[in-house]
C-alpha cells in the first residue's frame, strides 16, 4: 500500500525526499507543508551507497541525472561516478564526482566555428574550457562506526555551479525500540510543495523515534534549531514568493503521535498441496512485498504539538509566528492489486489511492467560513494547507522485472473543476530478486523538471 508513514514524518524537519539538485541525491520537505507525492520520497540508503551497486550495471559506472541549474547554459544533464570507496571493518570513504558536459561542448563547438585555423591558440582554448571549474562538482563522505550500533556520517561537497561547500553530519545510535537521530547541516536543502528550492544557512535536528510498526502506535519528538533566513536555490525559486513559514529563524520544540491499522477486504487463501497433485513449477516473486494479490484498505490519523523556544514573536510573511500550535492529520488508502508478480508479462497491475489531510484545523476552518460566507472564506492564510489531497499511484509489469510506475497528486478545492495536478512522477522500476524487495528505479518530474537513477529497498 501506499507509504502512510509520511505524515507523521512530514510533520519534522528530515523527512527526505529525492532530488539530484546535490550529490547527496536528497532534499527535505518543509515541515508542516502539504505531504510529497509517495513517489518523491528517498531511498532508504545513503547515496553514496547506491552508486557503489548502481555503477556496476552502467557503462564504465556512470550514472547520469537531470537537474536544473542556477546556469542556463551548464543544462540539467549530469553524469555521476564514484571515484574512490576505500573501507576497512569499521569506516569507509567515498569520493563521487559528477560533470555536466553541455556548456563543455557549446564552447569547444564556438572556438571551432570562429577559428580560422587549427593552431596553438585554439588548443589552449579548448584547454581552458575543460577545466572550467563550473563544469564539475565533487563530494566527500565517510561513516565511521562508533561501537556495535551506533554511526557517524559525515559529508562535503563543493557543487560547480554554487559558491561554498556544503555540510552534513549524522549520528544514529538505534535504541531497543527508538531511533535517536542527530543531524546537522550548513546549508540545509529544503523543497516545499511548489516545487521550490530553498538553502537554510544553519540547521540543527536532534530526534528520537519509535520503530514504526506495520500497524499500532507510533511517537516522535525532538528539537530542531534554524539559523539564518532562507534563500532561494535559483533563479526560477527567487520568482516564486516568500519563504516557509518553518523554515525561518528559530528553535523549536516538536512532537507527534500516530495510529495506523489496515485491513484487508479481499486476499487469497494458502491452499495446501494434496498428495495426490502433481508437483507444479514455483515462480518465486520479483519482489516479496508484491507477492499477493489483495484489496485493502489502511489508514493514519495523529496530532502534533510545537512550541518555538526562540524566534516566537518574529514577523513571517507579515504575520507573528505563533509561539504553540496543535494540529491533527491524517491519512486513509484503498490498494488493489492483480498478480503476484513472478511471471514474465501480465502478473501485475497495482492501483493504491490515498486521501491525505495535512492539517484539520485549516480544513475546518475553511470549512468554517464557507458555512458563515465570511470574506476570509475565500482567502485562506495558506490555501495549500487546508486543502486535501488525492494520491493515484498505477503500477503495471512491463516484462520480467520491470515495471512502468505513475505517482500523482491532485489539490482539492483548486483549479477551474474544483480539483488540479499538483504533483507527478514517472518512474521505470527493475527488482531485484538477491535482494527480495529491492529496485533500481529511474523517475522524471516534470514539475521539478529533474529525474535521476537510484536504488530503493523495501519502498512500501
Amino acid at each position: 500500500m501506499a507509504n502512510l508513514d509520511s505524515a507523521i514524518d512530514s510533520v519534522f524537519w528530515d523527512h527526505n525526499i529525492s532530488s539530484p539538485q546535490t550529490l547527496e541525491g536528497t532534499a527535505r520537505s518543509v515541515p508542516g507543508a502539504p505531504f510529497p507525492v509517495d513517489g518523491a520520497r528517498a531511498s532508504r540508503s545513503h547515496r553514496i551507497q547506491q552508486l557503489s551497486l548502481l555503477r556496476e550495471g552502467f557503462p564504465l559506472g556512470i550514472i547520469p541525472s537531470f537537474a536544473p541549474s542556477s546556469d542556463k547554459r551548464l543544462g540539467s544533464f549530469s553524469l555521476n561516478s564514484l571515484l574512490l570507496s576505500p573501507s576497512s571493518s569499521n569506516w569507509w570513504v567515498g569520493l563521487v564526482g559528477q560533470f555536466k558536459p553541455k556548456k563543455l561542448f557549446a564552447d569547444v563547438k564556438a572556438n571551432i566555428r570562429n577559428a580560422e585555423e587549427w593552431d596553438l591558440q585554439l588548443f589552449k582554448d579548448t584547454t581552458k574550457h575543460i577545466v572550467d571549474k563550473s563544469l564539475y562538482s565533487i563530494g566527500l563522505w565517510t561513516q565511521i562506526a562508533l561501537g556495535s550500533s551506533s554511526s557517524l556520517l559525515l559529508n562535503a561537497e563543493r557543487l560547480g555551479d554554487k559558491n561554498g561547500l556544503r555540510k552534513k553530519l549524522m549520528f544514529v545510535h538505534p535504541l531497543e525500540k527508538h531511533d535517536l537521530t542527530v543531524e546537522a547541516a550548513w546549508p540545509d536543502l529544503f523543497l516545499d510543495h511548489k516545487g521550490r528550492f530553498w538553502d537554510v544557512p544553519e540547521s540543527l535536528n536532534f530526534d528520537v523515534s519509535s520503530l514504526a510498526p506495520e500497524t499500532g502506535l507510533r511517537y516522535r519528538f525532538g528539537l530542531h534549531k534554524s539559523k539564518g533566513d532562507p534563500q532561494p536555490v535559483n533563479a526560477v525559486s527567487a520568482s516564486g514568493g516568500d519563504a516557509p513559514t518553518s523554515l525561518m529563524p528559530g528553535l523549536c520544540a516538536k512532537a507527534a503521535v500516530s495510529y495506523k491499522a489496515n485491513r484487508d477486504l479481499w486476499r487469497p487463501q494458502e491452499k495446501e498441496n494434496e498428495t495426490g497433485e502433481e508437483d507444479t513449477p514455483v515462480f518465486l516473486p520479483y519482489d516479496l512485498r508484491l507477492k499477493e494479490p489483495h484489496a485493502a484498505i489502511s489508514g493514519i490519523v495523529g496530532s502534533s504539538l510545537a512550541a518555538w523556544i526562540t524566534g516566537r514573536g518574529m514577523l513571517v510573511n507579515g504575520k507573528k509566528r505563533s509561539p504553540i500550535s496543535a494540529d491533527v492529520f491524517g491519512s486513509a488508502c484503498y490498494t488493489f492489486q492483480k498478480g503476484r508478480f513472478s511471471k514474465l508479462y501480465g502478473d501485475l497491475t497495482r492501483v493504491d489511492a490515498r486521501v491525505d489531510v495535512s492539517s484539520a484545523s485549516a480544513l475546518a476552518q475553511r470549512i468554517f467560513h464557507a458555512i458563515r460566507r465570511s470574506p476570509g472564506g475565500d482567502k485562506s492564510s495558506d490555501d495549500a494547507l487546508w486543502s486535501p489531497r488525492l494520491n493515484l499511484i498505477f503500477q503495471q509489469q512491463v516484462a520480467g522485472p520491470i515495471v512502468f510506475k505513475v505517482d500523482s497528486q491532485f489539490q482539492a478545492g483548486a483549479g477551474k473543476y474544483g480539483a488540479r495536478m499538483e504533483d507527478l512522477i514517472y518512474s521505470l522500476n527493475y527488482s531485484l530478486r538477491l535482494l527480495e524487495s529491492g529496485k533500481v528505479v529511474a523517475w522524471y518530474s516534470p514539475k521539478r523538471k529533474e529525474g535521476m537513477i537510484e536504488l530503493r529497498v523495501f519502498e512500501f
